[in-house]
Formats: C-alpha cells, sequence, structure tokens
C-alpha cells in the first residue's frame, strides 16, 4: 500500500530566491513546494500580504515552512489555512524573542536612514570581499539573495522590527542554531537546537534537515 503524500511548501528569507531549498531532499512520499517572494502592494499591510501567499497552497493538510522572515510570514499564514505542520527556520516564534537590538532600531527609525537602494545596486557581492573563506560568503548571497527589490526590502525590515504577535502558536515546530547571529538562541524559548547551525544553516545543514523533518513533521 503506498504511502500518503505528503505536501511541504517553503517559503524563504528575506532577500532570498527558492534555490535556498535546493539540498532539501526528503523521503519519495514527500512533496517540496516553493512560494517564492512577490512585491508587495502599496502599503499592504503583513496580514494581507499573508493572505494573498496562503492562497498558493492548494493541496488540504499541508505542512508549511517559513525560513526568518519566511518564518513570521508563515505564522501570518496560517492563520488562513488547516495545516498538517507549522515549522519555521532561524526565526521566531513571537516579538519577544526578536534581539534587543532591533527595538533600539524601531524608536530611532534607523531602518528609514540605511540605504536599501544600495543592495540592489550591487551585482556581485564576492568582488567586495578578499580572503577565501569571506569570499565564499559572498558567493552564497551572490547566488541566494537576489530579490533586491527596494520596496519590498524596506517593507520586510518595517514588518520584522513592527511584528506584534504576543505568543507563540500552539503547535509550532521552531528549528534553529545555536550560531545563529541574526537572532541569538539566548531570546529563543522552545525550539530544536541545531549544534553549530547558523542562520544560513538550510542550506549548509541541509543533511540536518534531510535526516530530522521526517520525524519533527511525522512525529
Amino acid at each position: 500500500m503506498s504511502k500518503e503524500i505528503i505536501h511541504v511548501y517553503c517559503v524563504p528569507g528575506m532577500a532570498a530566491n527558492v534555490s535556498i531549498f535546493e539540498f532539501i531532499k526528503l523521503p519519495d512520499n514527500y512533496k517540496i513546494h516553493t512560494i517564492a517572494w512577490e512585491i508587495p502592494f502599496k502599503n499592504e499591510t503583513i496580514q494581507a500580504y499573508a493572505k494573498r501567499l496562503s492562497e498558493k497552497i492548494t493541496e488540504p493538510n499541508s505542512v508549511l515552512l517559513g525560513v526568518s522572515f519566511g518564518g513570521i510570514v508563515v505564522q501570518e499564514m496560517s492563520r488562513f489555512l488547516l495545516l498538517r505542520k507549522l515549522i519555521i527556520v532561524s526565526s521566531v516564534k513571537t516579538k519577544h524573542e526578536l534581539p534587543k537590538r532591533f527595538e533600539v532600531i524601531r524608536r530611532t527609525g534607523l531602518n528609514k536612514i540605511f540605504p536599501t537602494s544600495l543592495v540592489k545596486k550591487v551585482q556581485n557581492w564576492e568582488k567586495l570581499l578578499v580572503t577565501e573563506p569571506i569570499k565564499k560568503i559572498g558567493r552564497l548571497y551572490d547566488k541566494y539573495l537576489t530579490v533586491k527589490d527596494e520596496y519590498y526590502l524596506d517593507w520586510a525590515i518595517e514588518n520584522i522590527l513592527n511584528w506584534q504577535q504576543d505568543k507563540a502558536i500552539e503547535g509550532i515546530v521552531h528549528i534553529h542554531g545555536d550560531n545563529d547571529f541574526v537572532f541569538p538562541v539566548k531570546n529563543i524559548l522552545d525550539y530544536n537546537n541545531v549544534p553549530k547551525g547558523t542562520h544560513a544553516m538550510i542550506v549548509n545543514r541541509a543533511r540536518w534537515f534531510n535526516e530530522n523533518l521526517p520525524n519533527l513533521i511525522e512525529g
């Protein structure tokens, strides 16, 4: 008797394209779908945006997984869906898990000063970097961080800083690395730890996800 097909929909991190999931290989009874970022409408709320993206999920009883800012967005999407499992990676479950520096940035408005328009003008991050380990990081940026629309970046940053979720969604699965420098693990509660996992571990620790995701989904 054939196994039930489990559909997994994946949303990447801020500015990232869906190829960050290219190394995720699950058993044959899993089917992975990716949801690419769309440019928000002018003055669109994160709730309205999440509802739009949720319409891309056509299979019932699906798994929804989001990375970093994508983890915040899938939590908003889950309000419009009946899911088998909600999973966030390298993300936060509530506003209380955001780093303290984010609150400083929000209160001072520093995010409005940062020139996000410069991001889309950088065509090859690798040219800005010199040592080989750092050049490797540059190549990763160049390959995976390709969503550089200025309005989208400003919108995403604004919504991270002002996210107001106060309590974690019941049943959510949180996967986090203890070397995550964007969302330090010291602020995170109730998570599945990936030893030495960084903020980019969905790419460079894909083997961990391939070995553990089925148990986290079906357990």
